[in-house]
């Protein structure tokens, strides 16, 4: 395991979901906004499984998980 990797994911799925959570609340409506927050849940997606590399499938949900609570909760 690259501990600099996972921490680099880590930062990048921590930014991503704080520019999904400020999509929620920014002044995009409708269709503009599906698709912003699409293309970052398609991103989170791909660093998942790029996190799961380095650390084994249930780590990585955990570490998901555990960001996406810190960030949005």
């Amino acid at each position: 395991m690259c501990e600099s990797e996972v921490a680099r994911l880590r930062s990048q799925i921590q930014q991503e979901l704080e520019a999904m959570q400020r999509g929620l609340y920014g002044l995009a409506l409708g269709s503009a906004r599906h698709e912003f927050i699409r293309r970052r849940m398609d991103y989170l997606g791909s660093c998942q499984q790029q996190l799961a590399c380095q650390v084994g499938e249930e780590k990585a949900m955990q570490l998901m998980y555990a960001l996406y609570v810190q960030v949005v909760g």
